[in-house]
């Protein structure tokens, strides 16, 4: 489940921001740079993402994330999901805290 919520917050990521270096969005997700690059390469190798380099200089190549239509499919899915998990935890505690509450009154 946690690589799902990964790979969701990778892909709205890039959706932000296609151009962040491998390193920023380490950074900004609490990876390791290997993470990263793992969790890269498996959205690309499903076909969620496209991986375009270009240079911008002799001495240094960039990377463009570009979601193809399959990654905004992904990310749709695994968006319904989280929500769906959220809204059972919310309903879940909310019983929780009705009992608890029921409780105390009786008390």
């Amino acid at each position: 489940m946690k690589f799902n919520e990964d790979h969701l917050n990778l892909l709205r990521k890039l959706t932000n921001d296609s151009s962040l270096t491998q390193r920023k969005l380490a950074a900004e997700m609490g990876f390791s740079l290997g993470k990263l690059n793992y969790c890269l390469k498996e959205l690309k190798k499903k076909g969620f993402i496209k991986i375009n380099n270009f240079t911008q200089n002799q001495n240094k190549v960039n990377y463009i994330y570009i979601l193809t239509p399959k990654g905004i499919m992904e990310k749709t899915k695994l968006t319904l999901e989280f929500v769906k998990r959220k809204m059972k935890e919310y309903d879940d505690i909310k019983k929780e805290a009705s009992k608890i509450y029921k409780k105390r009154k009786n008390i």
